[in-house]
């Protein structure tokens, strides 16, 4: 996935998150088929930190819940993928790794979009939360 400008949300917390985001995503789609599955848990491990840095972000300007939601079914998919792909079945971590960049770049462009604008016009302080 290459890094696009239209991801960039002029708030440099949530920035230097999506930027680590595609970082680990470029690692995973890169790797081979030994070490995909250590390429995924560290993908997986990212993404919760990432996705639970948000939550907290949303929970204290009490942001609408949807983006939360999301965020559970996208951890809840890489859970069921990862476990499919330990027991053999790699079709669905190729599907993953096919569908997460335009996935992200909608939810990075739309969700992502809506909580940095509201945590801008809050002056949300990311230093004490």
């Amino acid at each position: 996935m290459d890094w696009q400008q239209s991801f960039e949300l002029e708030l440099e917390p949530m920035d230097a998150t999506h930027h680590e985001f595609v970082e680990y995503y470029n690692r995973l789609a890169a790797a081979d088929a030994d070490t995909r599955i250590p390429h995924l848990d560290a993908f997986i491990a990212h993404t919760v930190a990432h996705f639970d840095q948000e939550n907290r972000w949303m929970e204290a300007v009490n942001f609408p819940g949807c983006h939360r939601a999301e965020h559970d079914r996208v951890i809840q998919v890489l859970h069921e993928v990862r476990e499919r792909a330990l027991s053999g079945d790699g079709f669905f971590l190729g599907r993953l790794i096919e569908e997460l960049p335009g996935w992200f770049a909608n939810h990075a462009q739309g969700m992502d979009a809506a909580l940095a604008f509201t945590l801008k016009s809050a002056n949300f302080d990311f230093a004490t939360g």
